[in-house]
C-alpha cells in the first residue's frame, strides 16, 4: 500500500525574499529539493510526496521555479537565474547533505546548481525525463512563444485544460484536482496558465553540457517518454535507469519506482 497523502501544498508553502514560493516538510539535517519541469509547478510532486514523507530522513523543499505557479513572474529566466534562486533556498535551509531531484527542465537546473558556481555544496543530483536534444526548429519555436503575451481564457476549465497539456498531465491529473488548480490564475473571465511565457526563453543552451556540470548525476526516464531516450541519457550516466511502461511524468505515473530510484541515487 502507498503511504498516506502528504497534504495540501498551499498550506505548507511560503514566499521568500526573492519571490520564490516553496512548500516545506520533514525534519532533520539532510535536505531534499524537488524541482519541477518547464510549465509545471511544485504540485506535480503530489503523488511522490507521500513516499518522501515516509522515507526521507530529513527536510524537503518543493519550490515553484521563477515564472511558474505561485512564484514571482519576473525575469531573467535563464538557467543561471533559476540556479541562483534554488541556491538561495538551499543556503537558507541546509544544515547537512543536500540532494536535488529535478524533472525535465528542473533536472538541468539541478545540475547547474550542483556546478558549485552558486555557493552551496550539493551532494547528489537525480534527474528524471530531461529533454537532452533540442532541434533548431524546437528552439526557434520556444523563443517565438516566449515573445507572445500569455493567453487569456474566458473560463477556468479552458485554462486548466491548457495547463494540463503544457505540464503533460492530460489523462493523469483530474481537471478538478488541487494539482490542476495550482496551474491556473485569474478570475471573472480572465484566466491564465500560471506560467510566464517568457520563461520559455531559457531554451537553447546544450542540455547535455549542463547536466555534466553536476558531479556524477544520476539520470532516469520513462520508457514511453517522447522527449528523451535511454541511449541519450546513458551518454551522460552509463547506469541511467528506465521506468518501464510510463511516459514523461514518471514521478506521477510510478511514484514508488521513482522514489526507489531517488533512494539509490543518494546512497
Amino acid at each position: 500500500m502507498p503511504p498516506a497523502p502528504a497534504g495540501d501544498l498551499d498550506a505548507r508553502g511560503r514566499v521568500n525574499a526573492r519571490g520564490i514560493w516553496a512548500a516545506r516538510g520533514g525534519a532533520g539535517a539532510p535536505l531534499l529539493v524537488l524541482l519541477h519541469g518547464m510549465g509545471a509547478n511544485a504540485s506535480v510532486w503530489e503523488r511522490l510526496l507521500p513516499f518522501v514523507e515516509e522515507g526521507w530522513r530529513g527536510r524537503w523543499l518543493a519550490p515553484d521555479l521563477r515564472g511558474h505557479g505561485r512564484s514571482v513572474r519576473e525575469g531573467p529566466y535563464g538557467f543561471g537565474a533559476h540556479a541562483a534562486d534554488v541556491a538561495a533556498l538551499v543556503e537558507a535551509e541546509a544544515a547537512g547533505p543536500v540532494t536535488l531531484v529535478g524533472h525535465s527542465f528542473g533536472g538541468a537546473v539541478a545540475a547547474v546548481v550542483a556546478s558549485g558556481w552558486f555557493g552551496p555544496a550539493i551532494d547528489h543530483v537525480a534527474a528524471i525525463g530531461v529533454k537532452i536534444e533540442w532541434t533548431e526548429a524546437e528552439v526557434v519555436r520556444a523563443r517565438e512563444l516566449a515573445g507572445r503575451p500569455a493567453p487569456v481564457f474566458p473560463t477556468r476549465a479552458e485554462a486548466v485544460d491548457r495547463y494540463l497539456r503544457i505540464a503533460g498531465l492530460v489523462g493523469l491529473a483530474s481537471p478538478s484536482s488541487a494539482t490542476a488548480a495550482a496551474g491556473v490564475i485569474g478570475s471573472d473571465g480572465q484566466f491564465q496558465v500560471a506560467m510566464d511565457p517568457r520563461a520559455l526563453g531559457a531554451v537553447g543552451p546544450s542540455v547535455a553540457d549542463l547536466l555534466r556540470l553536476a558531479p556524477a548525476p544520476r539520470l532516469a526516464a520513462g520508457e514511453r517518454d517522447p522527449m528523451v531516450t535511454l541511449e541519450q541519457i546513458r551518454r551522460i550516466d552509463p547506469a541511467a535507469e528506465v521506468f518501464e511502461g510510463v511516459g514523461h511524468n514518471a514521478h506521477w505515473e510510478a511514484p514508488e519506482r521513482v522514489w526507489r530510484f531517488i533512494e539509490e541515487a543518494t546512497r
